[in-house]
Formats: C-alpha cells, sequence, structure tokens
C-alpha cells in the first residue's frame, strides 16, 4: 500500500490526509506529538523463540509515533546499558530490549509515570 495513493474521493473518511507524509491517517507513520502525550498501557512479554534462545524484553501497547518511540528506545537502552530496536506495527508501537530487563524497565517507567501490566 506504501506506493499507492489516494487520488480521489468522495468518501469523507478517505478525504483525511497526513499533511506531513501525504498519506492516509490510518496509515500515518509521522503522528503528532499529541498521540504520545495521551494515556497508554505498556504491555511487557519476554521472548526467545526465533532469536538463538536469548532473551529479549518486548514492551507493546506504545503510540505509533517514530519520533516518540525512537527516543523512548534510545533512553531504555542507555538506562539499561544494552541493545534493542523500535518497530511500528499495525496497531502500536513496540520496542524491543535485549536480555530480561523487568526489574529496570519498570523503575524507569515509574519514574515515568506510565502504567504498566504483564509484569
Amino acid at each position: 500500500m506504501k506506493n499507492t495513493r489516494l487520488v480521489y474521493s468522495t468518501d469523507p473518511k478517505d478525504n483525511v490526509v497526513c499533511p506531513q507524509c501525504k498519506e492516509l491517517k490510518s496509515d500515518c507513520k509521522c503522528r503528532p506529538e499529541d498521540d504520545a502525550s495521551q494515556k497508554f498501557v505498556v504491555i511487557f512479554r519476554l521472548e526467545k523463540n526465533g532469536r538463538g534462545g536469548k532473551t529479549v524484553t518486548v514492551l507493546d501497547g506504545l503510540p505509533r509515533n517514530e519520533e516518540f518511540l525512537k527516543g523512548f528506545a534510545k533512553e531504555l537502552k542507555a538506562k539499561c546499558g544494552v541493545g534493542g530496536s523500535h518497530s511500528i506495527g499495525e496497531k502500536f508501537g513496540l520496542v524491543e530490549i535485549q536480555g530480561d530487563k523487568r526489574d529496570a524497565v519498570k523503575k524507569i517507567l515509574q519514574a515515568k509515570g506510565i502504567s504498566f501490566k504483564g509484569m
């Protein structure tokens, strides 16, 4: 869907286009900072499958804002002293931190006032 663009539509839902990236708002990945400031709940998971037996702490349920995810992942990686990555899923943003860092991430989220579950 990335190589297509809306040319004309009479449907009012289709006429909602992001002014920055010119994508439909439903496909937009550069949402304004307002979405990041809304209340959200981070969901923790530990994953090993498909990673060569290595454990990864996954934080799911984050806003789909590229700048927010990039900064948040960078802060978590620096404070935990490990590597990791961030990505944007279909509904939510996702941050992966190498190793079982649930306790360290829990303290960081509590300090920021972000609610979480799955610990």
